[in-house]
């Protein structure tokens, strides 16, 4: 099932190692296509380009996001913005996010958050249980799943948020932009140094 699908995100996934654009641009602005936590009255925005397969990235989501959210995102000062760009594996990356795009409606961040605390056993346990949890967390069944892996959109979809983090020069993951700036230090320490000024404004 997941092995045949988005192959068409491969030529986007190319592009990565040697991106096009000035490495300062700016990610693409939000649409109702990306995936958000938090309100969109919000003052802060903050994107980051992850991968399901990025044990930094997994990390980040254990730790740094859940106080971002309890600080920040729950007072509804800073909305969140999840976009993925596929990291080695890529394959194993590219549909997990796939699978993730095709959550349920509401199910997004649990499905992510389902292949983040799979992902350390990976080596060990293999793909079948990763997709599993992942697929249970989704609220679709795995027929469900399946379809929607094979639609066109959905694969486009993922590409445009490749496309969109190659455009911003985004070329390793988890890269987080506050106010469509570059923020090198992820931590919370980091990210709260590049807020609080924006939200004193």
């Amino acid at each position: 099932m997941m092995k045949r699908a988005l192959t068409g995100l491969s030529v986007a996934l190319a592009l990565v190692a040697a991106p096009a654009f000035a490495a300062d641009a700016p990610p693409p602005p939000v649409t109702a296509a990306d995936h958000v936590l938090g309100q969109s009255t919000a003052k802060v925005t903050v994107i980051e380009y992850a991968s399901l397969t990025c044990s930094h990235c997994a990390d980040w989501h254990d730790h740094v996001l859940p106080a971002l959210k309890a600080r920040y995102i729950d007072r509804g000062e800073v909305r969140f913005v999840y976009r993925t760009l596929p990291t080695p594996p890529v394959n194993v990356a590219q549909a997990a996010a796939g699978v993730a795009q095709c959550a349920a409606p509401g199910k997004f961040f649990a499905t992510i958050d389902a292949f983040f605390a799979a992902q350390s056993a990976l080596p060990t346990t293999g793909t079948g249980p990763y997709f599993e949890r992942g697929v249970a967390a989704s609220g679709r069944t795995r027929d469900e799943i399946s379809a929607c892996l094979n639609e066109p959109a959905t694969a486009a979809a993922l590409e445009a948020q490749v496309n969109g983090a190659v455009a911003a020069g985004v070329d390793g993951t988890p890269a987080l932009f506050v106010n469509g700036r570059r923020v090198t230090d992820v931590s919370f320490a980091g990210l709260s140094a590049a807020i609080d000024p924006l939200l004193r404004r």
